[in-house]
């Protein structure tokens, strides 16, 4: 009875149940008013109403005394009762429920949450124990829940976390006040793990359409005698159908080498898985063939319909054949995935696609009236060549051109200097960033040479002030190639932009002409991407070359304004004889920089040194310049070191690639570069 007498006096009236209380009071006052002025009238009348008020005034002093204790006994013992019935039947509810403190301790679990966990209902440790994923951390702040994903006993469940403020508690019983502040969590356990089956279902079932290419089955066919011609296209054909059969795929040859592939979404997860070993397997068809045959592939999903993953499969074709083949490209809407790419790209010795590239070429031209030509930032000679060639060809039509260049560097600055104050070149034919916008009309072309990234060029503006964009381009494409060009010839089976340029001069117009100097720019390109012919030097390669000699390119000539200075050949020399050699295969070095006009053209050429050592795959040359970190990498044929740049990145050829680096520093690049090495090592991919 104590207890509840304290209980009592702690509970104090508010709101509207203290107004209903006490309204007997305020009448009391009223009547107590009336009798006063009914004394004043008349002393007998007022004599009765005074025995009424007093009679009155007992009844409510009875009622505030004795029957409100008992009110707020039974409003309690109901508030009781109806608190137990509730907490019956959420401790019967369906759905695992408990309520844990702000520390994660918890306070109460109900029946399911107690079947799930096989926990008893003293139960009173952190709730961390029995989910390790649920820990303070994770409690939402607001007033939003939160939701945690989890696996529990072989089972996905989703557990929904609600915050609950212990002072808004009393905020819905007007008449009790609150003193204690703190948050509770009451957490809701949702098993998900029949939706997630079905979603999974739903997603192994989804249709995929891939495209298969042979790349080079015209020139392997030619090395077969015609005997052995039918066994090795059936060969081809049951290698391919072999290998789509264990995953039920229906494969239909469209060609006679390209065959269209649909699966489900669920053996695209397993030939992901084993890295498209199809690649592999296809180049081991040996029926008399010289040359070694290989596959592309390109796989589109993800689309709400089989049309439109047909056209995502023919974009990933597109990029893996812009690549230089023999890979597999994965294309889930913006999710690109690559596969393969480790072999030599094989050059193709036709020219029907440079004839008709060079004719749509000038159907563009006779439409314009001005030319932009730009290449990459810190234009290399290759770039800059390529752009004199294609300056040549807008000369040759009758066109206004201008070249847009930033950044002279060492090895391009002597071939500039013949095209400067000359009088057969106007005083705007070179052009920097700035300069450039002003020239763009309704009737202005950009064309874009020896880079297909919009972030690399000269200046990217122009890509997005033009409608009309042009590129040429030897390099293997990435996902973040120039997109909106009206005409995009990228042939990473050519050496160098020089050598596809000079080619093109070839087919524009018989009538070109080319002088001395423009064809010595041209030769340079070729001669520096191919390290002196000594690199990815085809046939086409050499006919580039000696048509540019018979345009008065002179070898000497070339020689003499590429030769390094001094410092510049002392810095290379210091680098290459610090270089560290990584896993007995890989050569590693900085390249000082300081004091030389372009440190990036040093750290090139020491790559290209470090490849003469024996035993060496593949070298990395990290040079510091502009406050970025330029990574220029070398291979011969071993490593693609194009994939290692893409990582990191960058991009370029299975031989010459390069990256750069922001906020880092020389040492961090260096193990960034191990740490890839590492990785692809260890995955297989080199």
């Amino acid at each position: 009875m104590g207890k509840e007498r304290d209980q009592n006096q702690t509970v104090r009236m508010s709101g509207h149940l203290r107004l209903f209380l006490s309204w007997p009071v305020y009448i009391g006052i009223c009547f107590a008013i009336v009798c006063f002025g009914v004394l004043l009238v008349d002393c007998r009348a007022g004599v009765i109403m005074a025995g009424c008020l007093a009679v009155y005034m007992v009844v409510c002093f009875v009622m505030q005394i004795i029957v409100r204790q008992s009110i707020i006994r039974d409003m309690i013992e109901f508030s009781s009762n109806y608190s137990q019935v509730q907490r019956k039947l959420l401790y019967d509810l369906s759905v695992p429920y408990c309520l844990v403190d702000d520390t994660g301790k918890v306070m109460w679990l109900n029946k399911a949450m107690l079947e799930k966990t096989g926990k008893k209902r003293d139960y009173r440790k952190n709730i961390s124990n029995i989910f390790p994923e649920i820990t303070p951390n994770v409690f939402p702040q607001g007033e939003d829940p939160r939701e945690v994903r989890i696996s529990y006993n072989t089972r996905d469940y989703c557990i929904e976390i609600k915050r609950i403020d212990v002072q808004e508690l009393g905020q819905g019983v007007r008449f009790i006040d609150t003193q204690h502040s703190g948050n509770f969590y009451a957490l809701y356990l949702f098993d998900e793990t029949d939706i997630n089956a079905y979603i999974q279902k739903i997603k192994d079932e989804r249709f995929v359409v891939g495209l298969v290419y042979i790349d080079n089955y015209e020139e392997a066919l030619e090395s077969i005698d015609d005997v052995r011609r039918s066994l090795f296209i059936g060969l081809v054909d049951k290698r391919v159908n072999k290998y789509f059969a264990a995953g039920a795929a229906i494969v239909r040859k469209l060609e006679k080498d390209k065959y269209l592939v649909v699966f489900r979404h669920k053996f695209l997860e397993k030939i992901m898985a084993d890295k498209f070993s199809l690649i592999e397997e296809i180049k081991n068809v040996k029926i008399g063939n010289e040359m070694t045959i290989t596959l592309s592939a390109g796989i589109g999903t993800g689309a709400g319909d089989y049309a439109k993953n047909y056209d995502i499969a023919k974009a990933a074709m597109d990029l893996a054949l812009g690549r230089g083949g023999d890979q597999a490209v994965v294309k889930e809407n913006d999710k690109i995935s690559y596969y393969g790419g480790k072999s030599q790209q094989m050059e193709k010795n036709t020219r029907v696609k440079v004839r008709v590239k060079a004719h749509a070429l000038r159907q563009i031209l006779d439409s314009t009236e001005t030319v932009l030509i730009m290449g990459h930032k810190i234009a290399d000679i290759d770039s800059f060549g390529s752009a004199i060639g294609i300056y040549t060809i807008c000369r040759k039509l009758g066109k206004r051109a201008h070249i847009v260049i930033n950044d002279i560097t060492v090895s391009v600055k002597p071939f500039l200097q013949r095209f400067v104050d000359k009088e057969e070149y106007p005083d705007d034919m070179f052009l920097v960033r700035e300069e450039a916008p002003e020239y763009v009309d309704d009737k202005t072309a950009v064309i874009v040479v020896d880079v297909n990234k919009p972030h690399l060029t000269e200046c990217p503006a122009l890509l997005e002030k033009c409608k009309t964009i042009v590129v040429f381009d030897h390099h293997r494409q990435s996902s973040d190639s120039i997109t909106n060009a009206v005409l995009s010839y990228v042939d990473p089976y050519a050496s160098s932009a020089a050598e596809m340029i000079t080619e093109m001069i070839q087919y524009v117009d018989e009538n070109v002409k080319i002088r001395a100097f423009e064809a010595d720019a041209l030769y340079a390109g070729i001669s520096i991407d191919t390290d002196g012919f000594n690199s990815k030097s085809g046939p086409r390669t050499f006919e580039a070359a000696a048509f540019l000699r018979r345009h008065g390119a002179d070898v000497t000539r070339v020689r003499k304004m590429l030769r390094n200075d001094m410092n510049e050949y002392r810095a290379v020399a210091q680098a290459v004889s610090r270089a560290e050699v990584y896993k007995d295969a890989f050569a590693i070095t900085t390249f000082d920089g300081e004091g030389l006009e372009s440190p990036t053209i040093g750290g090139a050429k020491a790559a290209n040194q470090l490849l003469d050592i024996s035993g060496i795959k593949a070298s990395f040359v990290v040079t510091a310049y502009n406050e970025q970190i330029y990574i220029s990498a070398r291979s011969i044929d071993e490593v693609n070191v194009q994939l290692v740049m893409e990582r990191l990145g960058g991009g370029g050829h299975m031989s010459i690639a390069g990256a750069q680096l922001k906020g880092c520093t020389v040492e961090q690049a260096i193990h960034t570069i191990k740490q890839t090495l590492d990785a692809m090592v260890e995955e297989g991919d080199i």
